[in-house]
């Protein structure tokens, strides 16, 4: 009566026990004991010493996925591969790897619809949707998104250039306040050498509507740009990068408190600006910014 027991557990049983003994046992007899063929056991041995012929492919996709914390779809993946390796893999090979290991991105979430409250301020859109910008510092956007804690919420703002979508400026808050926004933009501003007349888009949340947003607008002579009442896809760069954020890091874990926050976004955002592959160029937000300097 044979061992009840998957067929590759025996095969390995039987190998160990005769390496174990120096071959001394017979094969056949193990085998018979085991309830296995003799023919079905070397030709497991003979296929377990033979490499596996998309190893290194296997390989490659570990690491890519190490390195982005299992972020990358299978389309980044491939560009990784082509851009870091020199390898031109094809697609549905890459997505059949990562499925197969369960390295596949994440899926992303919906973003929650905002309602507007009464606007002191308003000015009309100058973006008109045009966010592939060739020139630095002539068009950024901004907005504000919020991040749950074990604590509370956490509300951050953040700045980014339109030429490449690199985050110039960021900043976390305990408030969703005019003073987080006018902050953020300031710390961009000194931070960066912006064109006479930049042109800064957001949505018409309050505090971009706001008295001390108009303020901060004539002081480093900014045109201000916004997006129609209730329309996400007027401000799609930034929705765009916080929809990545929180997928690709935010949504993965769960924060106990503003601290935890703010340590798992400047590291998100370091990687983004430096690392992250753009899919259409296989460039990340730095060099594409450079490039066009």
């Amino acid at each position: 009566m044979g061992i009840e027991a998957p067929a590759r557990v025996k095969y390995t049983l039987i190998r160990e026990a005769a390496e174990r003994d120096g071959n001394m046992l017979n094969v056949s007899w193990m085998c018979r004991i085991a309830g296995v063929t003799r023919s079905g056991y070397y030709a497991w041995r003979k296929r377990q010493g033979r490499p596996a012929r998309d190893q290194w492919l296997v390989d490659l996709i570990i690491d890519c996925q190490r390195r982005c914390k299992q972020t990358y779809g299978c389309r980044r993946v491939r560009r990784w591969l082509k851009r870091r390796h020199g390898r031109n893999v094809n697609l549905k090979a890459v997505w059949r790897v990562m499925r197969r290991l369960d390295l596949l991105s994440q899926v992303r979430r919906r973003k929650p619809f905002r309602h507007y409250q009464q606007a002191v301020h308003k000015y009309p859109n100058l973006l008109q949707r045009a966010f592939a910008q060739p020139f630095p510092n002539r068009f950024w956007a901004t907005d504000i998104t919020y991040i749950s804690t074990a604590k509370g919420m956490v509300y951050m703002c953040a700045v980014l250039d339109l030429c490449g979508k690199m985050v110039l400026a960021y900043r976390i808050g305990g408030d969703m306040t005019s003073s987080l926004v006018t902050d953020t933009i300031r710390d961009a501003c000194k931070k960066e050498k912006a064109a006479d007349g930049l042109i800064l888009h957001s949505d018409q949340g309050s505090q971009y509507t706001s008295q001390a947003y108009f303020d901060l607008s004539q002081e480093y002579h900014i045109q201000p740009s916004m997006s129609s009442p209730g329309c996400p896809y007027d401000n799609a760069a930034m929705e765009n990068f916080f929809g990545t954020l929180k997928t690709e890091c935010l949504y993965r874990r769960k924060f106990s408190c503003r601290a935890e926050v703010e340590q798992a976004v400047a590291e998100y955002v370091q990687f983004y600006n430096y690392e992250r592959i753009n899919l259409k160029n296989g460039l990340t937000p730095f060099e594409i910014r450079s490039k066009a300097v």
